[in-house]
C-alpha cells in the first residue's frame, strides 16, 4: 500500500458520524459509497489526499450555504466529493452517477444487491 492508503482517516469537520469508534451508516447506500471510495483509492484510481481535499471543499461549501437549523447530511457530501473526484479523474461523470443512483433507488425495498 502507498502512504496515501495507509492513512485513510477522515478527521475534524470531515469526520463521518461515529459511535463507539464505528462509522454510523443510516442506509445501505452510505456504507457502499464509503466502501467504493476506499476501494477505488486502494486500486490507485486517486490518492486519499485528493479525495480528502475534495471532501473538505464540499463540506465547507455546504456549511457556508446552510441556513441555521438545516439538517446536516454527511454522506450526501461524501457522495458529492466522490463524484467530483471520479469526474476529475475521468472515470465517470455526475450524469452517469445520478442515472445509476436513480435506477438503483427505484428498486423495491429489500432488493439489496
Amino acid at each position: 500500500m502507498t502512504g496515501d492508503v495507509d492513512d485513510m482517516s477522515l478527521e475534524g469537520a470531515i469526520a463521518p458520524p461515529m459511535a463507539n469508534g464505528e462509522i454510523l451508516f443510516e442506509a445501505p447506500w452510505q456504507s457502499r459509497v464509503f466502501g467504493m471510495a476506499r476501494c477505488l483509492c486502494e486500486q490507485g484510481q486517486y490518492s486519499w489526499d485528493e479525495f480528502r481535499a475534495r471532501l473538505i471543499e464540499v463540506v465547507g461549501a455546504a456549511d457556508a450555504a446552510a441556513a441555521p437549523g438545516d439538517e446536516y447530511h454527511y454522506f450526501d457530501h461524501f457522495l458529492e466529493a466522490l463524484t467530483a473526484v471520479l469526474e476529475d479523474k475521468q472515470l465517470c461523470n455526475a450524469t452517469e452517477v445520478n442515472l445509476k443512483t436513480t435506477e438503483l433507488s427505484a428498486r423495491p425495498h429489500g432488493h439489496d444487491h
